[in-house]
């Protein structure tokens, strides 16, 4: 009897392995890409849609302003709200915001898509927080499971989620270009309902793929962080203390000020002046396309900051020559090189977003691990409020006059960012 509870005993162990195991943090990655590619496949084609479709009154582009000020200023306490939630149900409740944006462009009037947007700001806040929090966490976990670099595992992740993130504009495009009956008014009112139902549709899958994530909650900071109003105000502001994050900053605000000026800009005027309302949606189609195969690619090459910054330098020239390109020598013109030149700038500018977009979100994870939450609000604050300030602005002054912002802001953002690496690299040497 003594042998056979023996032989028992050690049987136990596994039968019961199964039922202990965990899903890997690669497959919760890919998992949380998948989630977003249906979410943001439709929330980004819907964005583009605005400034186009909900013309009257300025509606789309008003909304809009309004949703990327709630989100700047949400996004100043969305770390420790994640933090309080754990990332996985911060992404459940972010989602229910896209949601209810949706469904206020079934119906859009100005009672409808204000509240819709004020709230979409502060899901948005959470989400984005709770996505570079939860996806840092997997990359960083998978590394130290398995042996690996750090630094090339977070860029693996990080390129494999926004490389699926630029292709949401690509899908979400071409949905909108199947949809959307070509008219003066951006398409029927049946094709345009029609088309935000099945965004709908395309929401309620990502929402469920979240739920099916494994809880990666960073516990360790909880107790501290929420003891007072001032113990959290501080988490808030702590990595503003750091010179990483102040040299950091300026590529944040250009990466809110490029995104910001292809929805708002680049649309309506560089894209509709030559191929039509019904062209935007092959453009931004053909400029996901492109920037989901540069971060891709550029995210299995990320090593460490040095192979960052050579990225980040290439996606930069890129965008620089699309900029002199149309400050200097592009106007609209008739036949197939005048319909091929947005086109191509398009793809061009998704390709230098697809680098510096990609680089920008591993380099905060590997530089601010510790303060992982906090780090990537200060990111969303930061872009954000650039983004809320180009569709404000953008109705007020001249194509001419927001290149030359954009122009100035590229050159001031990578310096910046070139003097980060000098600094990173520098206090490297000394501890060695």
């Amino acid at each position: 009897m003594d042998a056979l509870r023996d032989e028992e005993d050690a049987a136990a162990p596994l039968v019961a392995a199964p039922v202990a195991s965990r899903r890997s943090p690669a497959a919760d990655a890919h998992i949380l890409s998948a989630a977003f590619l249906f979410v943001f496949s439709a929330y980004g084609a819907a964005q583009n849609l605005e400034s186009t479709v909900n013309t009257k009154g300025d509606l789309g582009t008003v909304s809009l302003g309004i949703l990327y000020t709630s989100f700047t200023l949400f996004s100043v306490v969305a770390s420790p709200v994640v933090t309080r939630l754990g990332p996985k149900r911060a992404l459940v409740v972010g989602s229910s915001g896209y949601v209810l944006f949706i469904l206020a462009n079934i119906v859009p009037t100005w009672y409808t898509m204000v509240p819709a947007s004020l709230y979409l700001g502060f899901c948005a806040s959470i989400i984005w927080v709770g996505q570079g929090t939860y996806l840092t966490s997997a990359a960083l976990s998978h590394a130290r499971d398995n042996n690996l670099p750090e630094g090339r595992t977070l860029g693996n992740f990080t390129g494999e989620f926004w490389g699926i993130m630029a292709s949401t504009q690509a899908i979400g495009n071409l949905l909108s270009l199947a949809l959307l009956r070509n008219g003066k008014d951006g398409g029927s009112v049946t094709g345009k309902n029609l088309l935000f139902v099945v965004f709908l549709g395309c929401m309620i899958v990502g929402i469920v793929l979240m739920c099916l994530l494994s809880e990666r909650e960073e516990k360790e900071h909880n107790d501290s962080l929420h003891s007072s109003f001032g113990a959290m105000l501080k988490y808030i502001v702590a990595p503003l203390k750091d010179r990483r994050m102040l040299l950091i900053i300026p590529l944040m605000v250009y990466t809110g000020l490029q995104h910001a000026f292809v929805w708002a800009v680049f649309t309506k005027s560089i894209v509709t002046p030559v191929l039509g309302i019904s062209g935007v949606g092959g453009a931004m189609a053909i400029y996901g396309a492109a920037g989901a195969v540069c971060a891709l690619v550029t995210g299995y090459l990320t090593s460490g900051l040095y192979s960052a910054t050579l990225i980040v330098s290439t996606g930069a020239t890129v965008q620089a020559v699309v900029l002199f390109w149309l400050l200097l020598f592009y106007s609209p013109m008739g036949g197939v090189l005048g319909a091929v030149a947005p086109l191509l700038i398009g793809a061009l500018w998704g390709a230098g977003d697809g680098m510096m977009n990609t680089e920008l979100n591993a380099v905060v994870g590997l530089l601010f691990e510790d303060a992982k939450e906090a780090s990537f609000a200060q990111f969303k604050v930061w872009e954000c409020g650039a983004v809320a300030v180009i569709f404000f602005l953008s109705p007020h002054i001249t194509l001419q006059a927001m290149l030359i912002l954009m122009t100035v802001a590229l050159f001031i953002s990578f310096g910046a960012f070139m003097l980060l690496t000098f600094v990173v690299e520098k206090s490297s040497a000394v501890k060695s």
